[in-house]
């Protein structure tokens, strides 16, 4: 099975289940950035529960505007930000600091456009996960496709659709209990070289 999937800041779960099972991933290179999406946003598991992080965009007056065009508002100090919400959240987990000196340079190094910097971290988690995939990037945009499976839909954050995962330990699981569906980093920090079994073994629900 082929899958088409919009490039995400730090896919959450859902998004690697799908890639993981695939023959082949491709990414939607040709699409509108729209708002309030995973396109710029991902959730981790804080102290007081789902915390969203959230990379500030450099909106243009246009109407549309093509994602591979949007900048990345780094006026505001927002890498330092996530990165201390990332040390807070999980350097009491089992393997953050295994996975650390590869994930801080992501916090340290400042990108120009949002795509970009989307595609490295995929990057970096999937040299984390030691995980080849075999993707490709779209050359124009199509409402419908008939060469892939339309994943796109999970780059909706406000109308997703609930994923019921296997529970697993998560640091503050004895102040809020489980949440499904985190960032991947979520699952890396806790689970560790059992991640990529863990991905193997999940149902993604389809809406």
């Amino acid at each position: 099975m082929n899958i088409l999937l919009h490039p995400t800041y730090l896919p959450n779960i859902a998004h690697f289940v799908a890639m993981i099972k695939a023959k082949a991933v491709l990414f939607e290179y040709d699409d509108n950035f729209l708002k309030q999406t995973y396109r710029n946003r991902t959730y981790i598991y804080g102290a007081n529960g789902k915390l969203a992080l959230n990379i500030p965009v450099v909106h243009s007056q246009k109407n549309r505007q093509k994602y591979r065009d949007v900048k990345i508002f780094n006026e505001e100090k927002w890498q330092s930000l996530h990165w201390k919400s990332l040390l807070s959240a999980y350097r009491t987990s089992p393997f953050f600091e295994y996975y650390e000196d590869d994930i801080q340079p992501l916090f340290n190094n400042k990108a120009k456009y949002i795509l970009d910097f989307n595609f490295k971290c995929f990057e970096v988690i999937c040299d984390c996960l030691q995980l080849e995939l075999n993707t490709f990037k779209t050359k124009n945009y199509q409402p419908k496709v008939e060469n892939a499976e339309d994943f796109r839909h999970l780059v909706n954050a406000k109308k997703e659709t609930p994923q019921s995962f296997d529970a697993y330990t998560q640091v503050f699981n004895s102040k809020h209990g489980f949440i499904s569906n985190l960032s991947i980093l979520d699952l890396l920090f806790n689970k560790g070289p059992n991640t990529l079994n863990y991905l193997e073994s999940q149902t993604l629900k389809i809406p």
